[in-house]
């Protein structure tokens, strides 16, 4: 009887595997930009129909019981150490930030302006990173932290002076937020709690979930109101921001250093201007054309591997 012999594969192009590798962190940061930048659009969709704590509990409630349902069923095993650290990790990278980037756009910081204090973050988080982390930060890295900082500032300085935005007080909630992100992203990296990433979202977004109802409910915000504009706000941070935001975030984390990957949050003012200048005909001005070229020089410069 004939026996059958498997056909000849075809060899392996070497430098069509290497061009896909090369590629990977290039999509993995790309993507980190769109969809992070897409929270703050997301926060001002939203809060134009309800307050920002029923976004809030209602974004978490739906992401966290689709994360953790597909978890259990999968059976997540993690440890209470690493638990405990991805609910504390949680609660400052989702919970605290997301509240003060929310609550600005509620008391009506524009979108730019958000972006724009949030992203002092890659400041904050280098200059941290070499006393805590031991993170060797680059004088060319310095550099285009710097640039950076002048990048955002050409972006939005303009709304910043803009009398009668937002009372004074509402731009310190993105300060604050922009510190518990650096808090949470330096204790990841101190740490480095175990779990896949799926498993990870899932705990720090049902920690999120249950912090934000309690606040909704004991603030009677918790009734999400019927207008379909809102359920597609949150269906806009569910999707791009929670399941692709923060999931592209801790994905380039866990391939390079903090100071990189905090760098790229200054692509996200500039990105931000041109999702309002689509969906909302916000206008892009010479300045935020100049401060998007600022900003790419920037993150090239941080990004740059050394000679």
């Amino acid at each position: 009887m004939d026996t059958l012999t498997p056909a000849p594969q075809a060899p392996r192009d070497p430098e069509r595997l290497s061009r896909v590798r090369r590629a990977i962190p290039f999509l993995l940061a790309a993507g980190l930009v769109v969809m992070w930048s897409s929270g703050f659009v997301g926060a001002e969709l939203g809060t134009g129909y309800a307050p920002a704590t029923t976004l809030l509990a209602w974004r978490f409630l739906i992401v966290g019981g689709l994360l953790v349902a597909w978890c259990l069923w999968r059976g997540m095993r993690m440890g209470g150490r690493d638990l405990a650290l991805h609910a504390g990790i949680g609660a400052l990278a989702q919970a605290g930030y997301l509240y003060g980037v929310v609550a600005a756009a509620e008391a009506g910081v524009a979108a730019g302006t958000n972006a724009l204090v949030a992203a002092l973050q890659p400041m904050v988080a280098a200059a941290l990173a070499l006393p805590l982390l031991g993170e060797r930060v680059r004088g060319r890295q310095v550099l285009g932290l710097a640039v950076g900082l002048a990048g955002v500032g050409l972006v939005v300085g303009s709304d910043l002076l803009h009398p009668g935005a937002a009372p004074w007080w509402a731009y310190a909630l993105p300060f604050g937020a922009m510190l518990s992100l650096v808090a949470a992203t330096l204790v990841e990296r101190r740490t480095r709690p175990g779990g896949n990433l799926l498993e990870a979202l899932a705990v720090q977004c049902g920690v999120s979930a249950v912090l934000f109802t309690a606040l909704a409910g004991a603030t009677g915000t918790l009734i999400p109101p019927a207008d379909p504009g809102f359920w597609g706000a949150v269906a806009w941070v569910v999707v791009l921001s929670t399941l692709g935001g923060y999931g592209l975030y801790w994905a380039n984390l866990a391939r390079t250093s903090v100071a990189r990957v905090s760098a790229l949050l200054y692509l996200t003012p500039p990105t931000t201007l041109v999702w309002t200048w689509l969906m909302f005909g916000a206008p892009v001005g010479a300045g935020a054309l100049a401060g998007m070229g600022v900003c790419v020089l920037a993150v090239w410069l941080v990004r740059s591997p050394a000679r």
